[in-house]
């Protein structure tokens, strides 16, 4: 019997560091030959670019570069070691999604992602020409069939991979994370493995690019779809896949390491520590500072960035005025204390009476209103972005995608930063990832938790005083944005009418909010952004 070691490399390349992203890929394959015996090493899909390029596949140096990384691994790479790995490239004139095959000092064959997905957070159609050939390669006795992430979901190419008299097929991808995506890929792989009875091997990419947070997961299924080998969710390394040549010429996955499942508050917890820690280390930034107002926003807010970036990296400003609770500043101290980070109390009162001060002639004869609330806001945003200039410490703001929904965020206040972990996490499961979160060591108090939400900006003030319970408005909000579904829909659903068309005329009227909001981790299947694309100005009406 033959066998045939396989290493899938879930690495994180930065993009745009052609350079970098081959030394980190020389670096893998001497180490899958060192550490595993490895006869092939598979790399995700443009991993020498890093994903997605974007517009820096219309500079005329990207194909220079990539030539250059491409001969340096040539002459790098050790000669009896097959590579398989992802990089853009112009062809007779157009641009194409390609993984090249590396073996023996010379780059053999090349294939051409031929599904290119235009929808979601994907714009490839922009770029990409899609390829027409199948390729099937054969190492060492087995007939390897590749194909690039949308090819697998689309399933044409796989089928005529397996017409084509591949044995064992191999899929490159940057397949982005969202709430049960990796379920979703264990599904489609099951189903397209029993489909052409031939064993899969699918390599992710991992780490967080601007909004985008990459799970890894990579893997391998047999003939029936079984899961064989599991790399781990949220970590980068190399992971080994055994292959074994029956008498019948089939090429038999061997049973290996297969990460345990896990609970979904841990999933979406690790992809917000992801995208922050990427997001701040790729970008350059010392750490992170951030206003702690004693809420559950800003609690969650806190402990993720530590969990990103250590304690010694973060930044917490408690900016008091008339209105924050006794406990508020209570417990955003304790947490602080909690988590060990460097705490200050600045208050904001002498800026908001300045500015009272200078505007009382101008408001004369006005009743009081949210423009005293926002200038609070605006007094704290100022406070933060001087930390921030002054320290090297990007701010980092602390709105959930429900606030950010209905436009309960103040521009130039509460939304003035660099990132926003929490930006795509509704309110609901806020709560249950500080409960979770709780459950791994003490990171908020329980008081945080169990108090009724409040910005803290006018006497009394809570939440539901002008919107539904979040269990009520985060259902409705998952149906308008995640749904598409109309009004009418929502109350045949079972919601009050006044609540929904509420709801629904705070969510489109807050376009332009959105627009100037920071970028965030994008968890769901609509974020905000990307994924989401609605005209500021119109005339579009839900209906009533």
């Amino acid at each position: 019997m033959q066998d045939l070691t396989l290493v899938m490399a879930q690495l994180d390349p930065l993009v745009g560091d052609i350079p970098g992203n081959a030394a980190r890929a020389i670096e893998a394959v001497r180490e899958a030959r060192i550490e595993h015996g490895a006869d092939i090493v598979v790399f995700p899909e443009l991993f020498l670019s890093g994903y997605p390029p974007e517009d820096l596949l219309l500079r005329p140096s990207m194909e220079t570069r990539l030539r250059e990384a491409r001969a340096l691994m040539a002459s790098k790479v050790a000669s009896d070691v097959l590579v398989i790995i992802g990089y853009p490239g112009v062809r007779e004139g157009r641009c194409y999604n390609l993984a090249g095959l590396l073996y023996n000092g010379q780059w053999e064959a090349e294939y051409a992602k031929q599904a290119l997905p235009n929808y979601q957070v994907f714009d490839e159609q922009r770029y990409f020409t899609p390829g027409t050939e199948t390729l099937v390669y054969e190492h060492k006795g087995a007939k390897l069939g590749i194909v690039i992430c949308e090819d697998l979901w689309d399933g044409a190419p796989v089928r005529a991979a397996k017409e084509a008299g591949a044995e064992v097929l191999i899929t490159l991808n940057a397949s982005p994370y969202h709430q049960d995506k990796p379920t979703e890929r264990l599904s489609l792989l099951e189903q397209h493995a029993q489909d052409v009875n031939r064993p899969i091997v699918y390599v992710n990419t991992i780490g967080g690019q601007d909004e985008l947070v990459f799970d890894g997961g990579s893997c391998c299924v047999n003939t029936s779809g079984e899961l064989q080998v599991l790399a781990p969710y949220w970590q980068a390394g190399l992971m080994p896949v055994q292959f074994l040549q029956t008498s019948a010429r089939v090429w038999e996955p061997q049973a290996g390491e297969i990460d345990p499942e896990v609970e979904p508050e841990e999933s979406l917890y690790c992809a917000l520590v992801t995208g922050l820690r990427d997001y701040v280390n790729k970008s350059g930034f010392e750490g992170v500072v951030l206003g702690l107002s004693g809420g559950i926003d800003s609690a969650l807010s806190l402990a993720i960035a530590v969990d990103a970036l250590g304690p010694q990296r973060v930044q917490a400003v408690m900016m008091p005025y008339h209105y924050t609770a006794d406990i508020s500043k209570q417990d955003a101290a304790e947490q602080a204390k909690m988590l060990g980070v460097h705490y200050e109390i600045m208050p904001i009162e002498p800026m908001v009476e300045a500015f009272m001060g200078t505007l009382a002639e101008s408001f004369a004869g006005t009743e009081r209103d949210t423009t005293e609330e926002n200038l609070q806001s605006r007094c704290r945003g100022v406070l933060l972005m001087a930390i921030s200039n002054k320290k090297g410490l990007m701010v980092l703001t602390t709105g959930n995608k429900s606030e950010m929904a209905v436009g309960y965020a103040t521009l130039y206040g509460d939304m003035v930063g660099g990132f926003n972990a929490i930006k795509d996490v509704y309110k609901t499961w806020v709560y249950r990832l500080a409960r979770w979160r709780n459950t791994q060591s003490p990171a908020i108090p329980e008081r945080v938790i169990e108090r009724p939400p409040s910005a803290e900006l006018a006497p009394d003030q809570q939440d539901s005083d002008s919107l539904p319970d979040y269990d009520v408005l985060d259902a409705i909000l998952l149906s308008y944005i995640e749904g598409d579904m109309s009004a009418e829909a929502i109350i045949a659903g079972g919601f009050d009418a006044e609540d929904v068309y509420k709801v629904v005329k705070l969510v489109d009227r807050c376009e332009y909010k959105r627009r100037q909001a920071p970028i965030g981790v994008r968890v769901t299947p609509r974020g905000f952004g990307r994924d989401r694309r609605y005209p500021i100005v119109n005339g579009w009406q839900p209906g009533e």
